[in-house]
């Protein structure tokens, strides 16, 4: 850990992962159940990460900065018959509990949780020892679903047996070079999909991972160095911060150790991402994929400088970008960024119609990005499809927050969008048109950021709002955000930052 200086050994991870796994056993859960996993950045997450995945169950992170009725509406839809929650986290775990039907264990980890069975004694009496017939469980996290509401990206269970290497593993040990007695950092949260994988990735590769329980600039810096870390994941916020320490504090870092680092989740501005390389040197690689996985691009730093503000060209499946009737586009053309040939499997759990539109009828999918491919087949994307926004590599979906705002007796109509954000790539926007007598002003809008904050997580709510006397939509219904949302991005290259 590198802020607190704990220590896990692979032995000690074993151990208690199998305790755990044993324990799920008894309890009655059986391959292809599910748990959900309410903890903040700390070992016990591996710990339970690892019994679910040696125990073929699915698991699910949730987000700690949830509410109360957003985290129980992911306990709920994904069916988790088991739920743990770290002491941490008490009054959201609390929160949860009190609103979920199906969950039959509740078992609070590292401390103690009202109406929570304490997690030394869910495991009380069982050994050590390896499950027998242990198969491959799977992570099952959540995006958008087409309500708003988040749906889990569910994946078959492949039925191998325990051990079977993951698709993360070529890219980390053949492309990035890491490998057994190397040092890989994760600075960002274990709910999102690209740091748990990459961690447990870490692990069955032999290395050694740094756990950050939150990010901080500077205490990144002191423990790459003091560590020796050779390899890391990033998102660009991460580089952004790092950038903005002061000089002193980036002159005292060494770096000497850093071989190969990643970066994904949001676009990097180019300058933000050529100051880096200058500053890290060229091992700086990108990629471009979905927690679906779908398929996958990568660049490394050499390619990026001769392909500034690409995402680099195909490492998994195939690039199509097509039309909006479904032609594919000639080079230079923009178009929907499809993903074709690979063999991974998904859908978004109870959502079928989300999963029928993801795919065409050739069984392309897409995560709704829009871009082009130059002569050399390196893609650049240039906006999206959908209004998703992506403030600091986390994903916002503003339908989520506009069927909240609307209700407000204040509202008549709103929309919610991305604008740009220098730091945090774009911040979440909302536009009303206030209902009839209300006036609009500061007042109406801090009273409704207030009634956002009261009820979703702080990071999906707006950070500002302007007002509309009538926001534009056509004769059918149909909101025209794309008007509203184009007026802020002005005199930028493309719509994403």
């Amino acid at each position: 850990m590198a802020h607190g200086g704990e220590v896990v050994t692979y032995a000690e991870l074993e151990s208690r992962s199998a305790r755990y796994a044993r324990a799920l056993r008894s309890a009655g859960l059986r391959p292809g159940d599910h748990v959900a996993l309410l903890l903040d950045n700390r070992a016990a997450m591996f710990e339970l990460a690892w019994a679910a995945q040696r125990s073929g169950l699915y698991y699910t992170p949730i987000n700690t900065r949830l509410s109360a009725d957003e985290a129980a509406y992911v306990v709920d839809d994904c069916g988790a018959r088991a739920l743990f929650a770290a002491a941490a986290v008490a009054p959201l775990a609390h929160g949860v509990r009190g609103q979920v039907g199906g969950v039959e264990h509740f078992v609070a980890v590292d401390g103690a949780i009202d109406g929570f069975v304490d997690d030394v004694d869910f495991v009380a009496g069982q050994s050590s020892d390896p499950p027998d017939d242990e198969t491959e469980g799977s992570p099952m996290l959540y995006s958008s679903g087409t309500t708003g509401r988040p749906k889990g990206i569910l994946r078959p269970l492949t039925g191998e047996p325990y051990g079977t290497d993951n698709p993360v593993g070529p890219l980390l040990t053949n492309v990035m070079g890491f490998a057994e007695g190397k040092t890989f950092i994760t600075p960002a949260p274990l709910y999102h999909s690209a740091p748990l994988v990459w961690s447990m990735t870490v692990h069955r590769t032999g290395g050694t991972l740094v756990l950050m329980e939150h990010f901080d600039p500077q205490v990144c810096l002191d423990a790459i160095d003091r560590e020796r870390v050779t390899h890391g994941q990033f998102v660009p916020t991460m580089f952004v911060r790092m950038l903005k320490l002061a000089d002193d504090a980036r002159a005292a870092f060494d770096g000497s150790s850093l071989e190969s680092i990643v970066h994904a989740a949001a676009p990097c501005p180019v300058e933000v991402k050529r100051q880096m390389i200058e500053w890290w040197g060229p091992i700086i690689n990108e990629y471009y994929a979905g927690t679906e996985g779908g398929g996958l691009t990568w660049i490394s730093s050499p390619e990026w400088l001769d392909h500034p503000g690409s995402v680099g060209r195909t490492a998994v499946g195939e690039i199509h970008i097509c039309a909006e009737t479904g032609e594919e586009q000639p080079v230079g053309v923009s178009g929907v960024v499809r993903f074709g040939g690979s063999t991974n499997q998904f859908e978004y759990h109870n959502d079928p119609e989300k999963t029928a539109e993801t795919f065409d009828e050739r069984g392309w999918s897409t995560l709704w990005d829009v871009g082009y491919l130059d002569a050399d087949g390196y893609l650049y994307l240039t906006d999206r499809l959908t209004f998703m926004i992506v403030s600091g590599g986390v994903n916002i979906y503003p339908q989520e927050v506009e069927n909240h705002l609307v209700v407000h007796p204040m509202v008549a109509d709103v929309a919610v969008f991305g604008v740009p954000d220098a730091e945090m790539g774009e911040q979440v926007k909302a536009v009303v048109q206030p209902a009839a007598g209300i006036d609009a002003g500061p007042d109406l809008e801090a009273e409704l950021i207030a009634y956002c904050r009261d009820s979703l997580a702080h990071y999906k709510c707006p950070r500002s709002i302007d007002f509309e006397a009538e926001l534009p939509r056509g004769d059918n219904g149909k909101l025209y955000k794309r008007v509203l949302r184009d007026r802020y991005w002005e005199g930028h290259g493309t719509r994403l930052l």
